[in-house]
Parts: structure tokens; C-alpha cells; sequence
């Protein structure tokens, strides 16, 4: 027996649009996908956003962000800036 993943049901629905969002780009897919570890980081990021914020709007927002300052520095160092401003 295999053990599920909890993102499994996202998986198809993820992948097709991580494709049309790298054809939009002119990018590889590859270029846009995502780690188990970068989908933790995000997802705890996301949790954070919301609850601390008070509103989960925040939440994919600050994903948005987090995905335009990682050009420039490493997914684990702007999950450290949002927990420290927190």
C-alpha cells in the first residue's frame, strides 16, 4: 500500500495550470515546478497569512509575493523575513 500524499488531488489541476502559466511565460514547465519542500514552505506561508493576519485573503497574496522576491533571493530566507515580521 502506498502512502497518499496531501496534495495528490491537486496534482492534475496544479500541473495543467503550472503548463499553461509557463507557456504564457514562454517558460519551460519544468522551470515552474514545484518541490516537496518549496509546497511545504509555501503552504506554511500561506497558513501563516492567513491566521496571523486575520484574513485569509492575505494568504495568496503573500504567495504572490514571496514567488516575485524569490527572482532575487532563496524561498527558505523570505519564509525566515515573514516569520521574524510576523
Amino acid at each position: 500500500m502506498t502512502e497518499e500524499r496531501p496534495l495528490d488531488a491537486v496534482d492534475e489541476w496544479l500541473g495543467a495550470n503550472r503548463d499553461a502559466l509557463a507557456a504564457a511565460a514562454g517558460l519551460a514547465p519544468e522551470e515552474l515546478r514545484l518541490d516537496r519542500h518549496s509546497i511545504e514552505i509555501l503552504l506554511d506561508l500561506a497558513r501563516i497569512a492567513a491566521h496571523d493576519s486575520g484574513d485569509r485573503r492575505n494568504a495568496p497574496l503573500l504567495c504572490y509575493l514571496v514567488g516575485k522576491a524569490e527572482r532575487e533571493v532563496a524561498l527558505e530566507a523570505l519564509a525566515a523575513a515573514v516569520r521574524e515580521a510576523g
